[in-house]
């Protein structure tokens, strides 16, 4: 396993693609009421990358050994799709819940963030199980700090996740990013404390649980490219993720932007991307100096 430690300049790439990703996300925020499709909201979401950030959608034609390219632009999972669904002509319905996962690519730096929506009003059930997947990824995020170990992590997840009457999901995991889409390490959402390998300054890497009202079991769904996975028992399914820089006394949440939930009350350390713009920096000393 080689983990990439990112220098100053590519943070602050990081920086710039994490920002972006954010920013995708609160452009889309309005758009999910019942009624649109997510075959519209990937339409928008392209417009918007391409038209607006100048920035590349990543999921658009991926395609790992042993999988078709994925077609679309962002990835849209409604209610039991644990990941991976594919945006179709389907409106979504009154209290149906939808991730929509997003990743643009900014001079060839990934941005990865996801967040729950319900469209219109939700269920209590829904809702809850929505709330406390949110609460997970940000008990996770909230340890971040160096030399703790990633099975830290994934055992406060889980332990969080189970005490309140949910399963997580084990096939899929968080990852570490930047040029490549998944880099080492593997973040995983359940373990057990002081395993797997240790936090270090200038790690960059996605926390991202998905959690089930059912049991933890999935399998693949029936989208005609194969890539959709949903619960097995057929059991609401949520996930939210947070791209994160570990740094020297804590961490930076890149991809928090102006439209992002605020972290939970119990977070205590919580910094959000510190994207410093050199030339807006500049002008700003310049007209500070000059009045």
């Amino acid at each position: 396993m080689t983990i990439k430690i990112k220098t100053e300049a590519e943070i602050q790439k990081m920086r710039v693609a994490g920002k972006l990703a954010g920013e995708l996300l609160d452009y889309l925020t309005d758009f999910i009421q019942p009624g649109v499709t997510t075959e519209e909201i990937d339409r928008l979401a392209y417009e918007y990358m391409v038209n607006v950030q100048g920035t590349i959608p990543a999921p658009l034609n991926y395609a790992p050994q042993g999988y078709k390219p994925y077609p679309k632009s962002i990835c849209t999972s409604i209610n039991h799709q644990v990941c991976h669904g594919v945006p179709n002509e389907r409106p979504l319905k009154k209290g149906d819940i939808v991730n929509i996962d997003v990743t643009p690519i900014k001079d060839s730096w990934h941005g990865d963030s996801s967040r729950m929506y319900i469209a219109g009003k939700g269920s209590i059930a829904a809702s809850r199980l929505c709330q406390v997947t949110f609460e997970a990824m940000w008990l996770g995020i909230d340890m971040v700090r160096p030399n703790i170990h990633l099975g830290d992590i994934g055992h406060a997840i889980q332990v969080y996740a189970e005490r309140n009457g949910y399963s997580v999901v084990r096939e899929f995991c968080g990852h570490g990013i930047g040029q490549g889409f998944h880099e080492d390490p593997q973040v995983l959402h359940y373990g057990r404390p002081g395993t797997r390998e240790i936090l270090q300054p200038g790690m960059i890497f996605t926390i991202e649980p998905m959690l089930n009202i059912g049991k933890k079991e999935i399998k693949e769904g029936n989208d005609p490219f194969g890539w959709s996975i949903v619960t097995k028992d057929h059991s609401l399914s949520a996930q939210w993720e947070h791209t994160i820089l570990v740094t020297e006394t804590g961490y930076e949440v890149l991809t928090f932007s102006a439209k992002c939930p605020p972290p939970p009350g119990f977070v205590k350390h919580f910094v959000p991307n510190q994207l410093v713009v050199p030339e807006l920096s500049r002008a700003a000393t310049e007209t500070s100096s000059s009045s």
